[in-house]
This record gives structure tokens, C-alpha cells and sequence, in this order.
């Protein structure tokens, strides 16, 4: 079957309702949210950032300058669960943890 622009899109957008529909039930976030971010108190003008992959994992990074317009990627680190990257970020704003003990793999 050859579909045409507007089937296509009518398509997409059913893919996507579904999608979302099973983020909604696994607890996950949308690929590319912003799930936390807060200031790096040991580093002014540093912020720790956690974006979602859309798939349950997450990246912690952190980073330098006017997130997210203009900014430096210092560290960034993967992790397979949302909660994990969570987890670490919290450990950097909240207990002053070592960014590169935390996000060195």
C-alpha cells in the first residue's frame, strides 16, 4: 500500500499516541525530557541535568553555563534507569559527591 503525506502523519501520530500510552504505564519519561535540574553547589554557574532517553534510561550530566541555550558538557554518564540517573544527580546537588567519582564510567 503507498500512503500518501497525510496518511502518513495520521500514522505517526497514532504510533506516538501508543507510545506514549506505554511510557505512561512502564513510568517512564519522554525521550529528551528534562527530569531533573538543579544548581552544583560546590561549582557556581555548574548544574547537574538529567534527560531521558524515552526507553527507561537516563543521562546525567553535568554542565557549565545557561542550560540550555548556551552550556559545556563537563561529565555525562548513561544510566539504564531513570531512577539511577536520578539517584546520581542527587548524589552531586545534595551530598556534594565528586562529579567524576559519580559520572566516570
Amino acid at each position: 500500500m503507498n500512503m500518501n503525506n497525510t496518511e502518513k502523519l495520521a500514522e505517526l501520530q497514532d504510533l506516538q499516541s501508543k507510545a506514549d500510552a506505554i511510557r505512561e504505564e512502564l513510568g517512564i519519561s519522554q525521550r529528551g525530557e528534562v527530569i531533573y535540574l538543579a544548581a552544583l553547589n560546590v561549582c557556581p554557574g555548574d548544574s547537574v541535568v538529567v534527560e531521558a532517553d524515552g526507553f527507561g534510561g537516563a543521562t546525567t550530566s553535568v554542565v557549565e553555563g545557561n542550560y540550555p541555550v548556551d552550556y559545556v558538557t563537563k561529565f555525562e554518564r548513561f544510566f539504564r534507569r531513570e531512577s539511577d540517573a536520578e539517584g546520581a544527580a542527587e548524589e552531586l546537588t545534595c551530598h556534594s559527591a565528586s562529579p567524576r567519582q559519580i559520572l566516570a564510567a
